[in-house]
């Protein structure tokens, strides 16, 4: 990650969309999707109705269900800041978790199961899913995965775009230490994360391309919406997008982590990674932009080896390891780390750079038993380590 900013030669963009929320600048919102386990048999269980019937009370429109009834994702309020963040995945995971116990359940968090087979697993009733099954077909239904997603609030979006289209280049480096789906039907794939994998196969995903100004981001929508591609702005699926309803830029590129301290960590990095970009902007400058066939290069060596491969450094043009790669990224953030007081939160990624993402300990433990249901036991025990029972 050479040093690559250069001036923009332009003054900064008038607000639009929704005008200015100055309150909502950089905020946090958090989305985990969670694997429902049987605790016996270790494999998923298609129980979400239930879960979802004892959880109106308690997690109400925090909780939703997805295309599979063994799927369940909570998603956070609005949160200040990291700690605040924290706080709410905490008291979601810890909510899930005692909902699942009461049906002699439990979750895990992991990008897939390590074997259990989606044709196996019930759809989700409601005309959503059946319209997208309908669409998709086998994809979908084989669309078996669980991912995290965080937004980082710009209210002014015409400044969220170009602020998009930069972060694009830090995409392969969040992703890497994210992996945590190296298993898919029973099988040791080879990848750090297969999750990634199985999704690119549906349309409009993977990183996009840079978009000029927010007229040409929603001139696209706008076209496949008439040309009746997709219904609305929610079947856009990339790695990274501007919110079609949320004052946010959605990352959306990582598997989900097994530890909250993983997903914190994470979470903390985008926000002051957002925010640094935002404050290149503001000073007329900006990072460097690569096109999307020289990114998808890292995003394929992300999935593939995580932290234990290399990047390309495209400004050196030469492969770098990606953990140093990432100890850059935490140099070119880190006085925005310190002003958002996220310090603690964010140093755990060197925790994932000394001990493995979720996928190296997972195959860690495989390698000593050669026993998948060994694996869902350790992803269950790091899922809930720390919660509220």
């Amino acid at each position: 990650m050479s040093a690559a900013s250069k001036s923009h030669g332009k003054g900064s963009n008038p607000p639009m969309g929704q005008g200015k929320k100055p309150d909502r600048l950089f905020t946090l919102g958090i989305e985990e999707e969670f694997q429902i386990i049987d605790p016996e048999t270790r494999e998923l269980r298609s129980h979400i109705e239930q879960i979802m019937e004892d959880g109106k009370m308690i997690l109400r429109e925090r909780v939703k269900a997805e295309m599979h009834q063994s799927v369940v994702e909570v998603g956070t309020d609005i949160c200040r800041d990291v700690a605040d963040a924290r706080a709410a995945v905490t008291d979601l995971r810890s909510n899930l978790w005692r909902l699942a116990q009461k049906r002699g359940l439990t979750i895990a968090a992991s990008g897939t199961h390590p074997f259990s087979h989606w044709m196996d697993q019930k759809i989700s009733k409601g005309d959503r899913y059946k319209i997208l099954v309908e669409d998709m077909q086998q994809i979908a239904r084989a669309n078996l995965i669980f991912g995290l997603h965080v937004h980082v609030g710009i209210p002014d979006r015409e400044t969220a775009i170009q602020v998009m289209n930069m972060a694009r280049y830090f995409l392969p480096h969040l992703f890497a230490l994210s992996t945590n789906s190296p298993f898919w039907n029973g099988r040791n794939t080879g990848f750090k994360s297969y999750r990634v994998k199985v999704f690119e196969r549906f349309p409009r995903t993977g990183i996009p391309d840079a978009f000029e100004s927010l007229a040409e981001y929603n001139d696209y929508l706008a076209l496949l919406v008439k040309t009746r591609c997709i219904d609305n702005a929610k079947k856009i699926w990339w790695d990274i997008r501007l919110h079609p309803f949320f004052d946010t830029i959605e990352f959306r590129v990582c598997d989900i982590p097994m530890r909250i301290e993983e997903t914190i960590a994470l979470a903390g990095l985008m926000q002051a990674l957002v925010a640094k970009l935002h404050k290149l902007l503001k000073q007329n400058m900006s990072w460097r932009m690569y096109r999307r066939r020289l990114l998808d290069e890292n995003r394929w060596r992300a999935s593939r080896y995580g932290i234990s491969g290399k990047l390309i450094d495209f400004g050196k043009q030469e492969e770098v390891d990606t953990p140093a790669l990432i100890l850059e990224l935490l140099e070119f953030v880190d006085r925005e780390i310190d002003e958002f007081g996220s310090r603690k939160e964010v140093s755990y990624v060197h925790e994932i750079l000394k001990n493995g993402t979720g996928a190296d300990r997972q195959l860690a433990v495989w390698e000593r038993t050669r026993d998948v249901r060994a694996v869902v036991d350790y992803i269950v025990s790091e899922t809930t380590a720390g919660l509220k029972n």
